[in-house]
């Protein structure tokens, strides 16, 4: 019996090992991305896949790489998988930039075509019309912030150029925001069930990129949408620390970040009760408060924060 217990826990600390492997290869992969190394980010993801490929969102971020990489063949085989284990968002897949190298090859028609296949089997029940609607919006809102980041992140634009698509922008998120209110006023917080996620989730990000009030405003709606499971309690925690920032008060998630202007460094913006962030992050399915600062490329230190804290209360003029 002892052999036994014994071989048990060598068996789940070889697994909670190799869990744990997975995942700092992952955010390995993810780190080289984000300063455009995509070499190594694709052989840290494909070191990462060795041991699992159940997560079709690392399997997308994976196919992405590749396919700056100029990588084709992994890219497709990365992105079949994705699908393959859940991936289902095809109006973002439509339009994201780092796949655009792909739409002339011949497996780029197949690959949207057996995604098609499982969204259409998905929605056999969905309110089309309104789903589509969502979906042309979500193109819209997200679309726009691409090519917003292209020419920001861009040495060679300059303010003229970043403003003139900062305000291209604005009007849609004006327009958009017109008609998601409309929407929510007249059937609620539709649900995925209903809609299908993506549907579901632009009503969060048009909220989430409205005015305060507006966000005041439906705040309490989403909230009992997360309640009857009509929204994810992720979004939830990005709109509340989006609203409490803004009202001046401390954040609760650490899921909202800032630029010093002074130093030029990004930092997470003040939060209440820095101590047990992690596990308020947990709760609502977010990952650790150190893997959101790496993406972020912060240092997080948690005693170094809670010193500079007073110092970036000031700084946003988050009241006490």
């Amino acid at each position: 019996m002892k052999k036994i217990i014994s071989f048990f826990f060598i068996t789940l600390n070889i697994g909670l090992m190799q869990s744990q492997t997975y995942k700092d290869f992952v955010a390995k992969g993810d780190s080289y991305y984000q300063v455009k190394d995509f070499k190594n980010s694709v052989a840290y993801y494909e070191k990462a896949f060795e041991i699992e490929h159940k997560s079709s969102s690392d399997l997308y971020n994976a196919a992405c790489s590749a396919a700056l990489n100029n990588d084709d063949k992994k890219a497709f085989k990365w992105l079949d998988l994705a699908i393959d284990n859940g991936y289902e968002n095809i109006a973002h897949i439509k339009i994201d930039n780092d796949l655009k190298t792909l739409h002339d090859k011949k497996e780029w028609e197949k690959t949207i075509d057996k995604l098609q296949k499982k969204v259409d089997n998905l929605s056999v029940n969905f309110d089309k019309p309104l789903q589509k609607e969502l979906l042309d919006i979500y193109a819209d809102d997200q679309g726009i912030r691409g090519e917003f980041m292209k020419v920001y992140k861009d040495p060679a634009s300059d303010k003229r150029k970043i403003d003139s698509i900062g305000k291209i922008m604005n009007k849609k998120d004006s327009i958009n925001l017109v008609k998601v209110m409309k929407i929510l006023d007249e059937n609620g917080w539709v649900g995925k069930d209903k809609i299908g996620e993506r549907a579901n989730q632009t009503l969060f990000l048009v909220i989430q990129h409205s005015d305060l009030k507006y966000q005041q405003k439906y705040l309490p709606m989403m909230r009992e949408a997360v309640k009857k499971g009509n929204a994810s309690r992720a979004n939830l925690a990005y709109l509340e620390d989006r609203v409490a920032l803004r009202e001046g008060k401390h954040q609760i998630y650490g899921s909202q970040s800032a630029k010093n202007k002074k130093t030029n460094q990004w930092y997470i913006s003040p939060l209440i009760d820095p101590d047990n962030v992690d596990k308020r992050r947990a709760e609502v399915g977010l990952g650790t408060i150190a893997e959101y600062a790496a993406k972020m490329n912060i240092d997080w230190n948690l005693e170094a924060y809670k010193k500079e804290l007073p110092e970036l209360e000031k700084l946003e003029n988050i009241k006490k």
